[in-house]
């Protein structure tokens, strides 16, 4: 059973991971089109890219919005359901096998190769600072992965995903399916790739996720709610500061090279393509890969395109 709620964590990851001040900020320019006008409205930041054939709405997205920021997604299904198209981010095809396979051997994502201890990898400044974590918890962190020990110390210590209401993308992909609206992901990638890609990343790698997890730890809960707010005031460059931001963003799949470098070339492909399409395209992209330098604004604006919202840089 150990194995089995193990692999069941390794696979919610998989699936969550993939998953600035107020007066900094730019007036957002009138536009005269009805969707976006009522897509502003709901308070989630966002920008707009108008094209020869159309608009489209590019709606930044963190995930575990806590239900205590007023927000209003009711008025983001309103323009889901008129919007032409829209597109979601990529998925992970998570097969029965690749359940079987981290059910039988989930020690090798959950745990340190070969016996290890966290000592071997980590500095004694970040040994003793982990030890000071796991003895206050009554946690022993020394055989655990630092990819699983970053994600416990957020979800289960830290709670950034308890008492949240449903994410941008959860709110648009139930109303596009109810307004019958057609939806495409960015991508979907396979389970085998990514089990493949985290079981082949020496220890090390997660080091700078399991630093980061730590400092959001130290700020306490009051950066969760902060980030939230935030993001409703479309704050970005405060959001993407926010220590569980900055962890989020350290950890696989978003640090690895690999799948995350795919992922946001994936991103700025479909938006471009997207700029040819008749319309309102309607888009939930991550914020972190919107917004963080050299990310998916950046990129689209060294292409050429006019970009109208908050400031990111």
């Amino acid at each position: 059973m150990k194995n089995l709620r193990n692999s069941l964590s390794i696979a919610a990851i998989l699936s969550a991971l993939i998953a600035t001040p107020l007066a900094a900020q730019e007036p957002e320019p009138e536009t005269t089109n009805a969707i976006v006008v009522t897509a502003q409205r709901s308070g989630a930041p966002m920008w707009t890219i108008d094209t020869p054939t159309g608009t489209i709405i590019l709606v930044g997205e963190i995930r575990a919005i806590p239900k205590s920021v007023p927000w209003e997604p009711a008025r983001l299904e309103e323009a889901t359901k008129e919007a032409d198209r829209v597109i979601l981010g990529a998925r992970p095809k998570v097969s029965p096998g690749d359940i079987f396979r981290l059910i039988f051997s989930g020690g090798k994502f959950t745990k340190l190769p070969d016996k290890t201890v966290a000592s071997q990898y980590l500095t004694p400044e970040q040994w003793a600072r982990l030890s000071a974590i796991g003895a206050a918890q009554k946690e022993d962190y020394s055989r655990s992965s630092f990819l699983m020990t970053s994600f416990q110390l957020l979800s289960k210590e830290l709670r950034f995903n308890r008492d949240t209401g449903d994410d941008t993308t959860d709110v648009v992909r139930k109303a596009a399916d109810k307004a019958k609206v057609p939806t495409t992901r960015a991508a979907t990638l396979r389970g085998e790739d990514l089990l493949d890609n985290l079981a082949e990343a020496p220890p090390e790698t997660h080091i700078p996720c399991l630093n980061a997890a730590m400092d959001a730890l130290e700020g306490g809960p009051d950066i969760v709610a902060q980030r939230g707010t935030d993001w409703r005031r479309s704050d970005i460059r405060a959001v993407m500061a926010n220590p569980l931001e900055q962890a989020l963003g350290q950890c696989w799949p978003w640090a690895d090279d690999e799948v995350g470098g795919e992922l946001r070339t994936i991103w700025t492909d479909r938006i471009a393509e997207a700029g040819t399409a008749k319309g309102t395209t309607l888009a939930v992209v991550p914020l972190r890969v919107l917004a963080e330098e050299g990310g998916v604004l950046d990129q689209l604006d060294a292409r050429g395109f006019d970009i109208a919202g908050p400031v990111w840089r």
